[in-house]
Parts: C-alpha cells; structure tokens; sequence
C-alpha cells in the first residue's frame, strides 16, 4: 500500500490503522482461497510505505522487507484518490509501467525489485461506489434539505492537460453518484491546482440563487488543505463545510480489500 506521506504523526497513523485492518481481514480470506485451489497462498504480508517524507518507510524499504518475507508476487497498490495524480505516474513508471503521457517522464529513480519478484500496479481510488458513500455520510450532518442543496466537490488537481482530465472524470462521476445517492439539486467539482474552487462556487451561487452550498474536500485525510487551503481559498463565500476527509472510515478499508481481493481471486498470488 502506497500513499503520499505527511510530516504529521496522525495522518501516518491514520493511513497504518487502515492497512493494519485490512491486513487483518485477509486472513481468513487467505484460507477460503487455501480451500478451494491446489497451490495454497499462506498469510498475505500487507505494508504501508510513503512516497515521501516518512523516513525508513518509503517504497524501496517496503519492497526490500516482502523481498527478505520471501514474496515473488508483488500487489502495489497506489491508496491516491485520482489517477490524474503524476505521484501515480511516478510511481508507476518507477516500476516499470509506461508513462501517462509521453510529454512527461517520471520523478522517480527505478525501484529496485528481485529478478524472481513479478510486480502489478493497482489502480487509485477514480470514481467507486463505497467512496460516494464515504462522501454521503461525511457531509450528512451538514444537509437539512437536499432538494435545495448543491455540492461542490474539492481536490488537489493538476495543471497539465492529460492528467487534469483524468481528475475532471474521476471527480465529476464520483461527484455525480454522490448528488444521486443524496438526493441533492446538483453537484459539481473544482481542483484548487489549477485555483478554481472560489471562481466555481461563486459563479453557482449566481446561477442558483436561494439554494445552498455544501463543499465535499476529496482527500485522503485531514490536514493542511482541508484545513487551511480550501477555507482560506473560499474565504468570505457562504457555503457549508466540516472539513473531513476520506480517513478514518471502514469505507476505504473496504476499497483496499476489494482491490486485493480481485488480485488473489485471479490466481496472480499464487
């Protein structure tokens, strides 16, 4: 499991809580799927390394510990909320996978990976059912009447063409199952890179006078842009927000151990 890595203990703690539960319910998983096929697979060793930031746990150190485990079958799966991120892409292309766009070449040195370790990259969060849900319960005590409230959900961006369409789909179908789910007058999106969240909610409140505003941050935990960055950039607009992000919930354990699930069920773990 690899996700971004924050100066901040709680947010570390966040993201090893949640893979430390997954890792938890793999395990009898693992021994339905002993069961039911002649090659058995044995516990599932699960580590969370950081891109970045978190010394002695970033990814070459988790791939170096399941190399020394004895692992030959790598699952890496990418715990990011858009595949518009170039953090994904430099991450993939460090193990190999082809760029996302061929103007640009990742930031990241190849990983180092045994000659007898076979690698599959995952893919990120995008548009999924259980996040919409997630989103739902996150901004329920902010709604009294969804049939006059509109949503406008916020993250990270990019600037560059290829993957700030990546971002504008995975966001708008996510934002788009969320208005469904709640029953809510609209939903839009809006990336604070490039700056677009203050410029976006204000020409909504124009177009849709008397209805409220709820802003939905898509992040994977609370920090300085949920904290800090969105209020500051949406300062002195009348909206709705709590500031709460996709960690902690059992929706994103959820997520991870479909993701997982659907690798083992395929046969690529064993």
């Amino acid at each position: 499991m690899i996700s971004h890595g924050s100066r901040e203990a709680d947010w570390v703690k966040l993201v090893d809580e949640a893979v430390g539960a997954v890792h938890k319910s793999l395990k009898p998983f693992g021994a339905a799927v002993r069961e039911s096929n002649p090659k058995p697979i044995g516990t599932v060793p699960v580590v969370s390394a950081f891109l970045e930031i978190v010394e002695g746990r970033l990814i070459q150190d988790g791939i170096d510990q399941l190399e020394a485990e004895g692992v030959t079958e790598l699952y890496v799966l990418p715990l990011f909320v858009s595949s518009g991120s170039t953090h994904v892409d430099d991450i993939a292309q460090a193990f190999g996978a082809q760029p996302v766009s061929a103007a640009r070449r990742g930031e990241l040195a190849p990983f180092r990976v045994g000659a007898g370790m076979s690698v599959r990259f995952g893919l990120p969060i995008d548009d999924d059912a259980d996040i919409a849900e997630l989103l739902l319960g996150n901004i329920a005590e902010l709604s009294s009447a969804p049939a006059r409230e509109r949503l406008l959900l916020v993250a990270h961006g990019s600037r560059e063409a290829v993957f700030h369409g990546r971002w504008r789909s995975g966001m708008g179908q996510l934002a788009a199952r969320v208005r469904e789910l709640g029953g809510f007058a609209g939903a839009d999106i809006a990336m604070l890179l490039p700056n677009q969240a203050a410029c976006k909610l204000r020409a909504l409140q124009r177009r849709y006078e008397g209805d409220s505003f709820l802003v939905v941050p898509l992040f994977l935990s609370e920090g300085y842009f949920t904290r800090t960055v969105i209020p500051g950039r949406l300062e002195g607009l009348d909206y709705r927000y709590n500031g709460r992000a996709l960690l902690p919930n059992p929706y994103i354990v959820r997520w991870m151990e479909r993701q997982i699930e659907s690798w083992l069920r395929e046969g690529d773990a064993w």
